[in-house]
């Protein structure tokens, strides 16, 4: 198995084409794909959220020659070059024979993929309105939950997001949920949330401003370590992957972002 036979795996899964489309629609930005292609057949994949230095560790460790990130290991407008100062991970990677893929908006906004599967571990099951549609999938969504206190509603994800590092602001019972995995609080996040009957907003990487703007219109706000929100549903998608391929799958859960 090669690892563009891998991407093609991911593609049936979180096509890739939705990145395109959401940096076309939405301006945003992305470089997901087949990113460092060694063209070995592969002897181990490593599923690990970031390209770090612990993951390529792991992966020698492990005997995996393709690393599948979901943060993208090439950001375009921030690596002009690979030396040992900016983007030695990836040159460790090309040293090595590793390969690397990368699945970023696509994967967030896949049926079943990162920011569905943050809904669902909050406890919501059928979105009742979607803010950035693509036609495979979509990011960020409103949903009802079972009815709690706050302070019930953060017990309930530290147990189901394994973390202990939640941040809750408001005293709100907690109904209508508005989610966005990774760094998505915004503005039009806010607005979004409130059009659309939202109590709560869980998210993360608040920038303080907006989160005080939030709380202020009457919206409770939870924020979960961005590493959290999202190993949850990449994990997930390891899983649904290693169904899949016929060599030795692993998974890197890095406890320090947790």
């Amino acid at each position: 198995m090669t690892p563009k036979e891998i991407y093609e795996i991911a593609d049936s899964l979180a096509p890739f084409a939705a990145s395109d489309e959401f940096c076309r629609r939405y301006g945003h930005h992305d470089n997901s794909g087949l990113l460092v292609d060694c063209g070995e057949e592969a002897t181990g994949v490593l599923f690990s959220l970031d390209l770090s230095a612990r993951a390529v560790e792991v992966a020698r460790d492990k005997g995996c020659n393709v690393i599948f990130t979901h943060h993208p290991a090439i950001w375009i407008d921030g690596l002009p070059r690979l030396d040992e100062t900016c983007g030695k991970h990836v040159l460790a990677c090309a040293r090595a024979g590793i390969s690397v893929l990368s699945a970023h908006l696509n994967l967030d906004a896949a049926a079943g993929g990162i920011d569905a599967s943050l809904m669902q571990g909050l406890g919501g099951e059928r979105e009742i309105a979607v803010m950035e549609p693509v036609e495979d999938g979509a990011y960020g969504r409103v949903y009802d939950v079972k009815s709690c206190t706050l302070a019930d509603f953060v017990k309930k994800i530290k147990r189901n997001f394994s973390t202990q590092r939640v941040l809750s602001y408001g005293d709100s019972p907690v109904c209508r949920v508005a989610s966005f995995c990774g760094a998505g609080f915004s503005d039009e996040v806010c607005g979004f949330a409130l059009a659309h009957g939202a109590d709560t907003v869980v998210t993360s990487d608040a920038a303080h401003h907006r989160l005080l703007g939030a709380v202020e219109c009457g919206l409770n706000v939870v924020l979960l370590t961005h590493y959290a929100a999202e190993a949850y549903g990449f994990l997930r998608f390891a899983e649904q992957m290693k169904a899949r391929l016929s060599c030795p799958v692993y998974c890197l859960r890095d406890e320090r972002f947790m």
